[in-house]
């Protein structure tokens, strides 16, 4: 399987990192040029998806989607039939190498399979498909934040580009809120236990690059003074959050903090 890793030009330190990665688990990979929001400070004159009306994508964010597009113009041209991208700080289960290896574990009908794991609930069909080596695959059935590690098809790739050739959208919300159709409209497949996570939440020797812009401009915004709400309201949002409970109970379907695989090997 052909393994993508983004990088920036001024990210040294982060490469060195993603190569000792790849040397543990003893897969090989393809470094791919970040786009650096800094020399192209006209990256938020571009057009924006109406969702970020109230709070447009930070330079950075642009600059993190067309870094994606790249990946995904390499696998919609390439002729595997599927390919994984890795942003670079994201560190490996020990036993990331036996599923990078090939593809043949991918179900067939999977048009994205999300690798990592951001630590935050989700929910997962219940129908568990063993795939080896410890992992098993469940359909992504919410939200799974975090675009670090991911597997796509080659039509995806073709699709995702012509999705985002005029309008810029984050790219964890193109691939995997269901807010857009983009994710909808795919089946998505999360691993379990994770095959990987961002270094932030393992080590913190590797902060995120596109937070601090992001946080400045929240504040900028006013929209991070948080406002008590009501006490009906916090009944109301109890109520309904029971209420999914139940429904996703009664679709088959769990929440679930997604482990990460052990990332020492097992002695």
């Amino acid at each position: 399987m052909k393994c993508l890793v983004i990088n920036l030009d001024r990210s040294p330190d982060r490469l060195a990192h993603m190569t000792a990665e790849f040397a543990r688990i003893g897969i090989p990979f393809e470094r791919v040029v970040a786009v650096d929001a800094r020399q192209h400070p006209g990256l938020t004159q571009q057009r924006q998806h109406p969702r970020y009306a109230v709070q447009p994508l930070s330079g950075s964010e642009i600059a993190c989607l067309h870094s994606h597009r790249a990946c995904w113009t390499i696998i919609a041209q390439g002729e595997a039939p599927h390919g994984a991208v890795f942003e670079d700080d994201i560190v490996f289960s020990a036993k990331a190498g036996a599923l990078l290896a090939d593809t043949s574990w991918v179900p067939a009908d999977a048009d994205i399979v999300k690798l990592e794991t951001f630590f935050h609930t989700t929910v997962i069909q219940r129908e568990r498909f063993p795939i080896g080596h410890g992992f098993s695959m469940f359909r992504l059935r919410k939200n799974h934040i975090g675009a670090g590690g991911y597997l796509l098809s080659r039509q995806t790739a073709r699709e995702l580009l012509l999705a985002t050739t005029e309008i810029n959208v984050a790219v964890d919300n193109l691939i995997f809120d269901p807010a857009f159709e983009t994710s909808t409209s795919k089946t998505i497949y999360q691993l379990v236990p994770a095959l990987c996570a961002q270094e932030q939440f393992i080590g913190a020797r590797l902060p995120s690059l596109l937070a601090p812009e992001r946080d400045a401009a929240w504040l900028a915004s006013g929209l991070a003074v948080k406002r008590r709400k009501p006490a009906m309201a916090r009944i109301g949002r109890e109520t309904s959050r029971t209420a999914r409970w139940v429904a996703d109970f009664c679709r088959f379907r769990r929440q679930i903090v997604v482990p990460l695989g052990a990332i020492e090997a097992e002695g």
